[in-house]
This record gives structure tokens, sequence and C-alpha cells, in this order.
């Protein structure tokens, strides 16, 4: 730090706020700690009393909290993200288009450990809107060792495996399938009142549903449904009912009868407990993908929020969901069913 003139002080960085009083008007900083000083500030400078300032002096090895803001965003900052100019050491993330956030935590906990600089994100493998805040950075002091910040990189890059802290993952046009199952819907004793709440979730998403069956308990038409449909295209078969322990629910049987890999029948969420997540293998040539099959229980049907608003946004973004991350949601997986439903600004599915 050094004191210089003022009308000597273009492009030098102020060392701490400036601040204008006018009486009646305003009290508050003009100027912040870290401002680089241009030609039409000095003016203001010399109006608010400021002859003379002290300003950052340029030390080998030590970066200036804007230059390692810089180096903070580029731990972060993944495809599809828009990003704010440095300012006071802090430079923000946002979405540039509807997707999945994902975020790393080794890589985040790496870089928070090491002190004088911060990562906060929104919580990771939810959805976001275009223009959506996804993270913050801030370098605390106004000049921080170089050293540091390329000790923090380092571990950063091996935690995440040389990519980014964050990633935004786009959502893609899924081609859906819908199977209803029960006796009481099948043979009209009750309305289908499953389907139109599954119809109203996906169509938050890029989706377009190309068949539906209503079928009695008899898993043989559901497994034949379910691979139909993937014949047919689907990129998704949701199967509704018949997930229970009873004898007359055979949904899980009919998935694992398609031949599909079952990741978990269960997973530790209420309401969702009986949910059914498995993968399905398209192998012909010309058509080589991964289905996704979920059989859903009855809560869907009724509950504000599930484990289907947990797992759906990652299945439309092409995220494939394992067995270890059904079971990371048992902490947070308990819905309060909150007389005002804020979902997903609150608690529920935040995981581990």
């Amino acid at each position: 730090m050094k004191l210089i003139k003022t009308v000597d002080a273009e492009g030098t960085v102020l060392c701490h706020d400036i601040t204008q009083i006018i009486k009646g008007v305003t009290k508050d900083a003009v100027f912040r700690k870290g401002h680089v000083v241009t030609k039409e500030d000095i003016p203001v400078l010399l109006s608010v009393g400021k002859d003379q300032l002290y300003v950052w002096e340029k030390e080998e090895g030590m970066l200036h909290e804007n230059e390692a803001a810089e180096v903070l965003c580029a731990m972060c900052r993944g495809d599809h993200m828009d990003r704010s100019q440095a300012k006071e050491g802090k430079i923000e993330l946002t979405a540039s288009c509807d997707g999945l956030l994902k975020v790393d935590n080794r890589g985040l906990k790496a870089v928070n450990g090491f002190g004088q600089m911060m990562i906060a994100t929104r919580h990771g493998n939810f959805a976001v809107k275009k223009g959506d805040k996804l993270a913050g950075t801030r370098i605390i002091p106004l000049i921080i060792e170089e050293e540091k910040m390329e000790a923090a990189r380092t571990a950063a890059s091996r935690a995440t495996g040389g990519k980014p802290i964050l990633e935004l993952m786009p959502f893609v046009h899924k081609k859906v399938g819908i199977v209803t199952t029960g006796n009481e819907v099948f043979h009209g004793r009750i309305k289908d009142t499953f389907t139109p709440v599954i119809e109203e979730k996906i169509s938050e998403f890029d989706t377009e549903v190309i068949d539906h069956v209503i079928w009695d308990d008899d898993d043989t038409k559901v497994t034949a449904s379910i691979l139909d449909m993937i014949q047919k295209g689907a990129d998704v078969v949701i199967c509704t009912g018949g997930m229970s322990v009873d004898p007359d629910d055979k949904t899980p049987l009919a998935i694992k009868n398609t031949g599909a890999r079952i990741v978990s029948y269960g997973a530790p969420v209420l309401p969702g407990a009986m949910f059914l997540l498995a993968y399905y293998e398209v192998t012909a040539d010309e058509d080589r993908r991964t289905a996704a099959i979920m059989g859903l229980p009855g809560c869907v049907m009724y509950a504000k929020r599930t484990i289907f608003d947990l797992v759906l946004p990652r299945v439309m973004a092409d995220d494939e969901v394992t067995a270890e991350d059904l079971a990371a949601l048992g902490q947070g997986g308990l819905c309060l069913n909150c007389p005002v439903c804020t979902f997903p600004n609150c608690g529920f599915g935040k995981g581990l």
C-alpha cells in the first residue's frame, strides 16, 4: 500500500472504500475497496475531499482480489453458464439455459478448506431455469498469495478429475410412455386420477407422451407394454400403481421381467418409499440408447412432492441415478407436508 496524489491515480487500485456524504441525500461508498480508478473518477474523488489516496502497490507473488477471483471462477465455471464481472473480489455464475445443476462436493470442500476464498452454490441435482443464480465466489482479503490460489486450483482439479466444480446439464427432449395399472381402473370402477398428475409434472420439461395404456393386474401385459413403448422410441416409461407388497400388486415383477437393470426397489424418501427405478439398454444397431423405467407408488398421485420430483429432473437431463444416489437421500428425505409448499426452496431431497 502506498500514498499518492489523486490526480496521479488513474489505473491504480483503491485500498479502502471512499465515502460520499451529501446532507439529506446520501451517505454511502462512492467507490469500493478494490475499485480501479479511471480518469473520470478523479474529479469525483477530489469533490469528496480526497486529494491523496492509499492505493494497492503490485507485489511479486501477490494477486489483487479481482485477479484471484478470476482464478476461482475458472475452477467453478462449466458449460452453459454466464458470469458477472469481477467486483470487490466477487464473481457470480448464472444459468444460460434450463437444466440440472451438478456440484462436485469434493472440489467444493477442497477449495473452501483453504481459507481466504470461498465458493457458495445452490444445491446440486435440482432443476434450474435460464437466468437462475448458480453460485457466488469471493476472495476475502484485498490481496492474496498467487501460490495459495495455485494450490487451491491444483487441489480442486485433483478432486474433480480436472473438471469444473459446477456442471449444468441441459434438459433434453424425451418421449414418454405411461402404463397405468390396477383392476379398479381397468374395469372402470374408479376414474384414473393418477395419469393427469404425471402428465402435469412431465409437462414442466421438454416431453411428449407417445403412448398411454391402462391394464389390469396382469404383469405379462405390463411387461409387454413397457417393451413395446421402448421399441416405439420411448426414452422414459412411467408405470403407475401396483407398487406395494400386496399380492395383486405386480408392477415391480413386470418391470423386472423386461430384462431392465434394476437400480433400486425402495428409496429412503417419504413420500415415495416404494419407488422403483430401472434402466433398459436398447442395443439395436440403429438405435442405441438407455431408457429409464420408473414404478411410481400411489403417494405420487396425492402428495404435493415425492421421490418422483427428486428423480425426474435427473432423468430429463440424462443424468443416471445410482443406488448410492438414492441411499444418500435419507437425510432430508422426509417431506414435512408444509401447509404452504415452498419446494424446492426447502430441505426436502437435499441429501448429504
